[in-house]
Formats: C-alpha cells, structure tokens, sequence
C-alpha cells in the first residue's frame, strides 16, 4: 500500500496526498507497480519527460475521464507538472477520486536541477484505428515518407531514412521490423544503414528490383504482385510514377512502387512517389490513403485533390509534402478524414 511505502521513505505532506523532493520520488517511482504521470501539456510532454511517464493533462477538459480509464486504483500513482503546481492540483483531484498519490515537489524543474535523468527523446504522432477483424493497427508518422505501423505484434517500418537534413530519426530506439517497406531508391526513400538497424534474423525487406539489387537482397515485387505476410496481412505492389511532361525523369513507369498494405481487413495505400495516374481508379475499398504533395517530384495540391476524390479513402494522410502549401487540401474533401502530421512535412 501507498500508505507503508510513504512512511518508508518518511515522506511528509499534506493528508490527501503527500508532495516529496527528487530524491525520494526517484525511489518511489522504481517501486512495483507504480503509475507515472505526467500532467502537462503535450507540448511540454514532448519537449522533455521523466522516463517511463505518461501523459494525461490536468488542465484538459477530460483529465479525470482520462485518468480513470488509464489508472488503476489497485496501484499508487506519482504525479508531475513543470514546477509542482499543476501536479497538485491533479493530486487532489486523484485522491478524491480514490487514487493513492504522491506528488514531486518542484517539478520537473526541480528534477533536472537534482541531476535526475530526463528523457528528451522525439515523440512521433501516432494514429490508431480499428481493423474489421478487431486486433487493431497503429500507425507513426516518423519524417517526411518514413512510417512506422504495428498490427498483431507484427512490426512494419515503411521506407525507413535516419536523416534528411538536420532531420534525423534514431531507429536504434525501435524495436527490429518484422517487414521493411520500401518503395524506390530516392534517398528520401531508401537507407541502407535504416534497413541494417532495423534488421534482424528473418527481417523480410520488400521492395522494387533496383532496391533489391542494390542492397543485394530483398523479395521484389513488380506492380500487380500481391503477397501474404503473415496471418491477416497481405501486400500488392501497384505503379506510382510521373505523367507531367518534363517530370517523367523523377519517377519513370515502371520503375518504382506504391503499395496497398492490408491488415486485418482494413486497406492502407502507401502511394509513394506518383501523379495522379489513370492506375488508382483501380483501387477499391481503401480505407486509409497516403498521398505524396510535393511539387513538381508528386503531385501538386490540385491533383492530389483529384487523387483523392478517384480512390475515396475514408482517412487520407498528406506525406511527403515539404513547402508545398497544403491547407487548402481538407476543406476540399468534405467527406474524407483529412489528417496533417507535421513530421510527414
């Protein structure tokens, strides 16, 4: 209980709930079962965090909803703010409620000034959606074209890149893939150091030929090839080239890949580098579609538009869209869930 484990370490607060220094909420938190809560905005989460904490903002108009279905009473729960405020107010809403709480005294400020571990690691926007067979699938948006999608325990990286730029993303942190995607050689696309990080014993790579040739290994698929993974997943590699005239060098017919990934019933197209090409009229029951808006190497806005209106996904992500304006793109599509995630940019 919350109550011995407090008198333990001779805590000393107030009587709903008890406010210690660094030093001991360290050694409260290391105990078994603890829940570490961060109440802070999600800004302030992302730009630096106590490890292992979780996010619920005590200011948001759903902090208890939130708190309830995330929390466990059967386990005492440490709180935080930025200097120890806010975390007291959370503390006194939790204890009210039945939760058993201890609350850092000076917050995380107070923590860093102690010499205590702050983990200011990148926090990739994840979206989750249900899948008809009802095992679910999340998907990260990492950089750019660069993503990240869990189905079933299975771990999918799609074209992986470390860097772009001052643009990195640290695969060392991620668990090894169980399939890495890749849809053409770009360097926006295709990071052989990627790959190898990702990599481990029975890591299946997918690919186009020049992919493939250039690794030295990797299955390729040519456009119409559709191919189980494992249970519920298959994957069809569809064309994805330029039409404009002048643009053709960028992407030539025939040459790279998009791909339709479909997880327990639900149907992701991953359009990589491509125009609005005659060939996604063929796409049916796409459920969520990513669509590339970069001039003049994809498509501009106005095609995309197009694009979009010829599949009809039910969620569209613009990726790959780097200065081109793109906020006019949602209010085109009445009907379709138009998502902007910063780190597609």
């Amino acid at each position: 209980m919350l109550s011995s484990l407090v008198a333990m370490l001779s805590l000393s607060g107030c009587s709903s709930f008890k406010s210690v220094d660094p030093s001991a909420f360290e050694t409260f938190i290391k105990g078994k079962g603890v829940q570490l809560v961060d109440v802070r905005t999600q800004g302030e989460f992302a730009e630096g965090r106590i490890p292992g904490a979780k996010n619920i903002d005590v200011r948001g108009e759903d902090f208890l909803k939130k708190a309830s279905e995330t929390l466990s009473k059967e386990s005492p729960v440490a709180v935080y703010c930025r200097s120890g405020k806010r975390s007291a107010e959370a503390a006194k809403i939790l204890s009210k409620e039945g939760f058993e709480v201890v609350n850092l005294k000076g917050g995380i400020l107070g923590w860093e000034d102690a010499g205590k571990t702050v983990d200011k690691s990148r926090i990739y926007k994840e979206d989750s959606f249900s899948t008809p067979d009802g095992k679910g699938v999340k998907i990260q948006a990492l950089m750019h074209s660069s993503m990240r999608i869990r189905y079933a325990g299975a771990e999918i990286q799609v074209d992986p890149v470390g860097k772009m730029g001052d643009r990195t993303v640290d695969y060392s942190t991620m668990p090894k893939a169980d399939y890495i995607i890749v849809t053409h050689e770009h360097s926006d696309h295709f990071d052989p150091s990627a790959i190898g990080t990702l990599s481990k014993e029975g890591t299946e790579v997918l690919t186009n030929k020049r992919c493939a040739d250039s690794l030295g290994h990797g299955k390729i698929l040519s456009h119409g090839d559709n191919i189980p993974l494992r249970s519920g997943m298959f994957l069809e590699a569809v064309p994805a080239y330029n039409t404009t005239p002048g643009r053709e060098k960028f992407h030539p017919k025939g040459r790279d890949n998009g791909y339709v990934l479909s997880v327990g019933g639900l149907r992701i197209y991953i359009a990589g580098d491509t125009e609005d090409i005659p060939e996604m009229a063929e796409l049916k029951g796409i459920d969520i579609a990513f669509l590339p808006c970069n001039q003049p190497y994809t498509m501009t806005p106005e095609q995309l538009i197009k694009a979009a209106g010829t599949i009809k996904p039910k969620t569209l992500f613009v990726y790959h869209y780097g200065d081109t304006d793109i906020s006019k793109i949602p209010e085109s599509l009445p009907g379709i869930d138009v998502r902007i995630r910063e780190d597609y940019k």
